[in-house]
């Protein structure tokens, strides 16, 4: 190294982080508060945009959003699909979501979400449940609060995208019957 040059700071000494203005990158798993509200209302990571082939994920030890694979089949993701922040599941992973609202918004942010059902998945053999939620900011959907109230359609969609997009990778996958909200909020709540 020249004489007088220092060594430059790595990336996330660089990284100034707006929610803690802390010299180090949020996590957006770790670092991100649930919301107050939880598990009534909370806070949700989007991973995958509505309308997406593309599987990203969270990178665990990151804390940023990686591409994980692009779906194998033809379908596309039918609402925007994250996690809930500052929980964990049997998978050890933090609880998934399905956030439905009217647009498509960037992966790695975050909205204000409400539970209203819970869809038990089976993947490959282990439990991979899905809170399904709508965006609490968006006038659309803030006034439902119940599976029950979406149409048969909508719920059909939801559940047919998760039976089949594994499928040309050869990958068993089973949706069970969609749980109210209680179920969902309990779910949240266990995982906190």
């Amino acid at each position: 190294m020249a004489e007088g040059k220092k060594d430059a700071p790595k990336l996330n000494q660089r990284m100034v982080s707006s929610l803690s203005k802390r010299t180090a990158a949020a996590h957006s798993w770790h670092d991100l508060e649930i919301g107050p509200e939880a598990p009534l209302i909370f806070n949700a990571v989007v991973e995958i945009t509505k309308g997406s082939k593309v599987k990203y994920e969270l990178d665990k030890k990151t804390g940023m959003i990686k591409v994980d694979r692009i779906l194998y089949s033809s379908v596309v993701y039918p609402h925007n699909y994250g996690f809930v922040p500052r929980t964990l599941c049997e998978d050890g992973d933090p609880i998934d979501v399905l956030v439905l609202m009217q647009e498509p918004v960037i992966p790695g942010c975050f909205l204000r979400a409400k539970a209203i059902g819970l869809m038990p998945m089976i993947d490959q053999g282990e439990k991979d449940d899905k809170l399904i939620a709508v965006c609490v900011d968006d006038p659309e959907y803030r006034h439902l609060n119940d599976l029950k109230e979406l149409s048969p359609h909508r719920l059909a969609e939801i559940r047919r995208f998760f039976e089949d997009y594994k499928k040309n990778e050869n990958k068993e996958v089973a949706v069970n019957d969609f749980l109210p909200p209680e179920t969902a909020q309990a779910a949240i709540k266990h995982s906190m």
